[in-house]
């Protein structure tokens, strides 16, 4: 039981991991110490997409169901809802190539306005 909680909380925080990265250069103009957080896990996420590396929660999450004596997902709410989110159906190296820039030049774009700003103190 404990594993399978564990595993569940892995997978948000994981869900959590990715929306920071997409979205926490918005943050970063809010409270510019965040900068520190958000680079590496902007630069990680962008890595892991664009050369298709393998990520560490996704293994760990499999090793806590496996504990749990899970061989897949069932029904439950987070496989559900929050799974597909993370790795929706039709996810091809092309897409995930596209996401990768998206998020690139997203963040490039943010940055570009914080350092902007901060010129201008």
């Amino acid at each position: 039981m404990l594993y399978r909680i564990a595993a569940d909380g892995l997978v948000l925080f994981h869900l959590s991991f990715i929306l920071f990265v997409v979205f926490g250069g918005l943050l970063v103009l809010k409270w510019r110490c965040l900068a520190w957080w958000h680079l590496p896990a902007a630069l990680w996420g962008t890595a892991v997409e664009f050369f298709h590396l393998p990520c560490p929660l996704t293994d760990w999450e499999n090793r806590l169901r496996h504990a749990a004596g899970q061989s897949g997902y069932g029904a439950g709410f987070i496989e559900h809802y929050v799974w597909p989110v993370i790795y929706p159906a039709g996810l091809t190296p092309a897409v995930q190539l596209w996401l990768a820039a998206v998020v690139l030049v997203l963040n490039v774009l943010v940055y570009l306005r914080v350092i902007r700003k901060w010129k201008c103190l």
